[in-house]
């Protein structure tokens, strides 16, 4: 008790922290006007801040919200995700443990024989002695300069970077799988429409040989067509290959064994259309709502928080360890409670003459919160650049695609009229035929761009961020 003076001044040691402490991310964009990007898009971008969960809803495609479903439920990597995030709880409820005592119970039996010894008096030159001994021992290191804080601090902020690793895998996970789908309805789409011209041409070429045969057509003209005939049934096996391809892919992403999604998939459907324009918010949302951005600045408080871990390493430490046990020669003894000892042993200890070593290790982790700092800074760039290229690519995509549809609307009246045409005796039926095979290559322009169009929309869900919530 005469010594109680001295825990003041223990708890005044311990409240020290060393090291910097973390402001909060750098400033990675100059202030002021958004990104050209947001201000260009024109109508295709919105103010209005986007929802972050579910966004393939907005496609309106029960097939694709219902293969989202199921990869966000079984996909691997999302199990890997909330596997490191795990991890990372308990390395941070192991370092909150590390803060307080630990205490343990022992029991303890010892037989030794000494020779030369007489301990009972008995005259023999080897003497026996038996030990019998139960009790506790605790130790604890005081936390003088906060090293240990420190340490919680960062794997603190390494949970939160797990988290939001987690959320970055939603978000790659959700994008894989709805442009996996977009690719196989289009290879679906131009499957059929490619069959469809080739039987198309393969009329031709059947007229035309007879043509040929009556002296009205040449073997030139039979032999174009031959050769149209045969390059586009070549399409025919690297579309079915790709169709196999984007199957067994989204099997894969729900976290299922190839051909498991086909019987789901079998039937061609419809390319799902995006909305005819998307919210944005601005880019002060999209830098807090990104989770690979949130994972970099995590990682920035953790390589900030351990230059504390190095600093606290070069100065004293203070430890304390108390031992109280009861025993003696004889297992009676172990009942006898005037037989309990108690031993304290506060120890201090301080590594001055290291030649340099912490030194070097608070230098080693300057330099890697230097390198936090500036991946941190790179993935808010690129982050950026996602958001600006994908809505570019957005805007422009709508331009071409309503360009291809008033080419199939021209193509489709241009048929309309050859087949009026050719039963009005005035054009050949290989006119009209050709004229719808023209038709079915201007679907097959404008099913590839649709396809292009729902990709890019995609693309700009990703670079924003979404497809996660909070859990």
């Amino acid at each position: 008790m005469r010594h109680i003076f001295l825990l003041p001044l223990v708890a005044l040691a311990a409240a020290c922290t060393v090291g910097p402490n973390y402001a909060g991310p750098p400033q990675a964009t100059s202030a002021g006007a958004p990104p050209a990007g947001f201000v260009r898009a024109g109508d295709v971008a919105r103010p209005d801040a986007p929802v972050a969960a579910r966004w393939w809803t907005t496609l309106g495609d029960p097939t694709l919200d219902a293969l989202e479903e199921r990869a966000l439920a079984g996909n691997p990597g999302v199990a890997v995700a909330a596997a490191r995030v795990k991890q990372a709880r308990g390395a941070l409820r192991l370092e909150r443990a590390n803060q307080l005592p630990s205490v343990s119970a022992s029991g303890l039996y010892a037989h030794a024989e000494i020779p030369g010894i007489d301990l009972g008096g008995s005259g023999s030159e080897i003497s026996a002695l038996n030990l019998y001994n139960v009790g506790f021992d605790a130790s604890w290191e005081v936390d003088l300069f906060g090293g240990q804080r420190r340490t919680t601090e960062a794997a603190r902020a390494n949970l939160s970077a797990a988290e939001a690793d987690a959320a970055d895998t939603r978000v790659q996970l959700s994008a894989e799988v709805a442009n996996a789908y977009v690719s196989l309805r289009d290879r679906q789409q131009r499957l059929a429409l490619t069959r469809q011209a080739a039987e198309l041409q393969e009329r031709m070429l059947g007229l035309t040989r007879q043509r040929e045969a009556a002296g009205t057509a040449s073997a030139l003209d039979v032999e174009r067509l031959q050769g149209q005939v045969q390059t586009t049934r070549s399409q025919l096996v690297p579309l079915a290959a790709e169709i196999e391809a984007y199957l067994n892919a989204l099997a894969v992403l729900v976290g299922e064994q190839p051909g498991a999604v086909d019987a789901l998939l079998a039937t061609p459907g419809a390319i799902p259309l995006p909305p005819a324009s998307v919210a944005v918010g601005d880019p002060a949302a999209l830098l807090q709502r990104r989770p690979d951005i949130r994972a970099a600045e995590r990682r920035l408080a953790a390589q900030t928080a351990r230059i504390g871990v190095a600093e606290a390493a070069r100065f004293p430490r203070l430890s304390f360890m108390g031992i109280i046990g009861i025993g003696g020669t004889k297992p009676s003894a172990l009942t006898d409670l005037g037989n309990i000892s108690a031993i304290a042993l506060p120890q201090l200890s301080w590594s001055f003459l290291d030649f340099g070593r912490n030194a070097a290790r608070v230098g080693q982790a300057e330099g890697a919160r230097d390198e936090a700092e500036a991946q941190y800074r790179r993935t808010v760039l690129a982050a950026l650049q996602d958001a600006e290229d994908s809505l570019s690519r957005f805007g422009h995509r709508r331009e071409s695609l309503a360009a291809l549809a008033r080419i199939k609307t021209s193509a489709d009246r241009a048929a309309t009229l050859m087949q009026q045409r050719q039963r009005a005796g005035t054009a050949t039926l290989i006119d009209a035929l050709d004229a719808e095979r023209q038709r079915v290559l201007a679907e097959q322009n404008l099913t590839a761009a649709t396809a292009g169009l729902t990709t890019d929309y995609i693309a700009i869900q990703k670079a924003l961020g979404l497809g996660w919530q909070a859990q």
